[in-house]
């Protein structure tokens, strides 16, 4: 039953000056309102029994006088934390997946009430440690990862506890929880056939680490159209975006000795697209004339020095955004079916 309070002032009637010796807080913000104390702490929480007005004016006031919740307190109360963990593997540091990732999980959450906390893992260490800590420590409501396993061991063990979290890709548990995905499915076809509309014989992936859902999904679906289609896909499996160009470029440089007649490559990642040009260049060989080269992207920058790239762009933003409502959702609405987005490439212009 919604609740019958009076409307906050609006704020350009409120006198938001801090009395002297006054900190900002719960009750402060009901004074300046005037609304009552337990009113103002649920219009800050989100709570659905307040009224979207009185909660924007509430969190207006509160942003003016700069007011915190403490955050040990508020966890004595209700038992929430109002903080969302990102749970982010170094790898795609080479480029600014990454940030614009955070950037956009960050806006999603923006005016929710609830904060953001980054925990990295790096490459070598078992994704499990920084879950397992968030979760045994109470430091977050729920969690966001990426780099998402086909049988995924923290999946395994959030569903378990029932806590709430949301996936940057999907598993082989994809229809019980909720994530966010790039069809890489989707994307391999179009490579294979747009290099066959372009007469290519030889195509190399370079993909990512092989135990990796969305590298199967890309291999798997290449190498089946490819069959159709009769072209030869080859894959350089287990590199690593985080590297080095130096090391990537070295490691495809003897691979394209060991398998001469590769005219066709697709770069499951823009680190990977560094070293193939690079190296492109010092073979002589013509992006465009003699080799095609397909690029996931999520700048649109490699075309503007490179134009005869393809290039099909991913919008990491939204998925940050998706992600973000996604595990707010399982949070507020944990028996409603988890939500689930699904963006389907094309080719650039």
């Amino acid at each position: 039953m919604a609740e019958k309070s009076k409307s906050p002032k609006p704020i350009d009637q409120c006198d938001t000056e801090l009395r002297s010796g006054e900190r900002p807080t719960l009750k402060t913000i009901a004074r300046i309102s005037g609304l009552a104390v337990p009113t103002v702490s649920r219009a800050l929480g989100d709570a659905p029994d307040i009224g979207q007005q009185t909660k924007v004016r509430v969190r207006e006031i509160a942003q003016k006088i700069g007011y915190r919740p403490n955050r040990a307190g508020l966890r004595l109360r209700t038992g929430k934390t109002q903080v969302i963990a990102v749970v982010l593997s170094t790898e795609h540091d080479v480029t600014n997946q990454t940030a614009i990732l955070i950037e956009s999980i960050a806006a999603g959450l923006r005016g929710t009430g609830y904060h953001m906390v980054v925990t990295p893992f790096f490459p070598d260490e078992d994704p499990m440690h920084a879950i397992k800590y968030l979760v045994e420590t109470g430091a977050a409501d729920g969690v966001i990862f990426n780099s998402t396993q086909p049988d995924d061991a923290r999946i395994h063990y959030l569903q378990k506890l029932n806590f709430p979290f949301a996936c940057h890709g999907r598993s082989s548990m994809a229809r019980t929880h909720a994530w966010f995905d790039f069809d890489h499915q989707e994307f391999g076809r179009i490579a294979v056939e747009k290099f066959a509309k372009n007469n290519r014989k030889r195509v190399l992936i370079i993909s990512p680490r092989v135990e990796l859902n969305y590298s199967r999904d890309l291999v798997d679906c290449a190498k089946n159209r490819a069959k159709d289609l009769g072209l030869e896909v080859l894959v350089l499996e287990d590199v690593h975006s985080s590297h080095h160009i130096d090391k990537t470029e070295a490691e495809l440089a003897a691979f394209w000795q060991e398998h001469p007649g590769i005219d066709a490559v697709v770069c499951a990642s823009t680190s990977f697209a560094y070293a193939i040009i690079a190296y492109l260049d010092k073979q002589n060989l013509e992006i465009g004339r003699e080799v095609d080269v397909m690029v996931r992207e999520f700048i649109p920058l490699l075309k503007r020095f490179k134009p005869s790239l393809i290039t099909v762009p991913e919008d990491v933003a939204t998925a940050g955004g998706f992600l973000a409502k996604a595990v707010l959702h399982r949070i507020a609405e944990p028996d409603e079916a988890p939500l689930q987005g699904l963006e389907r490439p094309s080719l650039s212009d």
